[in-house]
């Protein structure tokens, strides 16, 4: 399958991508049947040399079949040459990377903290005159309990 991609050149931390034609099998920066345009991240957004591309071999090679990749669809989309893709759903994007694993331990803990708060403010709710007597119990059984745990200190 044909496909419209970036083949990545320049140098370290300074990168520039050729826009190609290449068949899917081929690697990244491996052999290409033709090279379309070429695309600078490094350019601010509004200089017209961020993205260079001829639009008339674009719109050939896809009626060839050629299939553009997300990155060169949202760049062709950007210029106005074919409908801009529809944005992914990635709520990871916006939180740095060092923080992504501590937000996700976070968020499943989250879940199970919520179900457990939700449950004792539905009974709360059923019971609004009871919630003094429920509290009196529960300090009356936290000396029990710091009474057995004493027991076993004693015996060893």
């Amino acid at each position: 399958m044909l496909r419209i991609r970036l083949s990545m050149g320049g140098v370290r931390k300074r990168p520039i991508y050729k826009i190609v034609i290449a068949d899917g099998r081929y690697p990244r920066d491996g052999k290409f049947i033709e090279k379309i345009g070429s695309y600078n991240p490094l350019l601010p957004k509004d200089k017209k040399e961020r993205i260079k591309i001829e639009a008339e071999r674009v719109k050939y090679w896809m009626s060839k079949g050629a299939q553009p990749t997300l990155r060169v669809s949202r760049l062709l989309g950007e210029l106005q040459i074919i409908p801009m893709p529809k944005p992914g759903n990635n709520p990871q994007k916006a939180i740095p990377k060092k923080d992504r694993k501590k937000s996700a331990e976070e968020s499943k803990e989250a879940p199970k903290a919520e179900a457990k708060k939700e449950a004792p403010k539905a009974e709360a709710k059923k019971e609004e005159p009871k919630k003094e007597e429920p509290k009196a119990e529960a300090k009356k059984e936290e000396p029990k309990a710091e009474a057995k745990k004493e027991e076993p200190k004693d015996k060893k």
